[in-house]
């Protein structure tokens, strides 16, 4: 009986072993699901009750906004910029985000405003409302509950911009910037209040919707085809050039705008595709050598300029998709959490080429 112990002890430690390493394999499979699963609200949206509306009337229902919004300074550009912001919750208790959240609103100050904002900061004045943008977890399924949250979230974007353009706007031309879900809400402001009003339609110089999809064959306005166009979209979503499965669901899993306000599959429709580094809807190739400059802007005070990064990347639009080669610059890579590195990065690789294609655009003007 002595004896028999050891071996017993040794049967259990291999047990043991073996229930890890299954466990360790199993978890590695279905770890994604398991994340996905944790940020699930996990009510119907039908029977949601939403965190309460932003007023903006309200200074504070605005991430960024002019001193005096609505008589600009002398010292101050001749053009708006409104800003739609990609998402910055990721989920759990909401399926859309309270606009106070704080998480959130650091999220905007650090990464993405001086990224994604930063570029068109000398362009012109920037209104960047807060909302109720659908969760991380919505954008990662295709569950009608999930497009329910994003229709919900374009009614606080609509609400934000006709505001901007009866109180703050007062005639000026104007940029609208969106990114990821902030593209895809920007999609539909261009269709429902630009495109079909005449007199805001002739004072937009240009909508910038960033790795956001586009269908070609019904865009909102005519593509930007080069440099000092106005009046143009210049809209695309990029993955890294050699990675073609990335690309083939990317597009499988695009869900763009119908006329009546629905999302629906692009489904094998042609995607537009912009290349910031030539200022054209093209499928023609981007050395790198005309690369203006990538920067990693994050935690920088807003306002300050950052130090660009010339020659990182080239980029090619191949099926409605902008491949792009991947940067030499080590602060040109993902980091973060697991959530994280699923949201816009913390830095934007065509940031000195959206600058200066936007104030093309804006010296072209009558």
């Amino acid at each position: 009986m002595a004896g028999s112990l050891p071996r017993r002890t040794r049967w259990l430690a291999v047990f043991v072993v073996l229930a890890t390493l299954i466990l360790g394999v199993a978890t590695g499979v279905f770890w994604e699901d398991l994340r996905r699963t944790a940020l699930d609200p996990k009510v119907p949206f039908q029977t949601y009750d939403p965190p309460p509306a932003p007023n903006y009337a309200d200074r504070a229902a605005w991430w960024l906004m002019p001193a005096d919004p609505d008589a600009p300074a002398r010292a101050e550009p001749p053009v708006d910029v409104f800003f739609v912001a990609p998402t910055l919750y990721d989920g759990g208790e909401h399926w859309n985000a309270p606009v106070d959240d704080a998480d959130a609103a650091e999220l905007f100050r650090r990464r993405m405003a001086p990224n994604y904002a930063g570029p068109f900061v000398r362009i012109g004045r920037i209104f960047a409302p807060r909302y109720r943008h659908a969760s991380l977890y919505s954008l990662l399924t295709l569950r009608e509950d999930a497009r329910e949250a994003r229709r919900f979230a374009y009614g606080d974007v609509a609400q934000a911009f006709r505001t901007y353009v009866a109180r703050h706007n007062r005639g000026r031309p104007f940029i609208i910037v969106g990114v990821e879900q902030g593209g895809t809400l920007a999609a539909r402001l261009l269709m429902e209040e630009v495109a079909l009003d005449p007199e805001l339609r002739g004072r937009l110089v240009a909508a910038y919707l960033q790795e956001t999809v586009v269908p070609a064959d019904a865009p909102p306005l005519p593509p930007c085809e080069g440099p000092g166009q106005t009046g143009c979209l210049a809209a695309w979503a990029s993955v890294s050039s050699g990675d073609a499965e990335r690309a083939r669901v990317l597009l499988d899993r695009a869900l763009v705008w119908t006329p009546g306000g629905e999302l629906e599959n692009l489904r094998g429709r042609p995607a537009l595709c912009f290349n910031p580094i030539l200022s054209a809807t093209t499928d023609e190739p981007a050395p790198a050598r005309l690369h203006r400059g990538a920067a990693n802007a994050t935690d920088l005070e807003w306002g300050a300029r950052p130090a660009f990064m010339a020659r990182q990347v080239s980029a090619r639009c191949e099926g409605g998709v902008l491949r792009v080669s991947v940067p030499r610059s080590a602060a040109l890579k993902r980091t973060g959490s697991w959530a994280d590195r699923r949201k816009a990065p913390g830095f934007n690789l065509f940031y000195a080429d959206l600058e200066a294609d936007a104030k093309g655009r804006v010296d072209a003007l009558p």
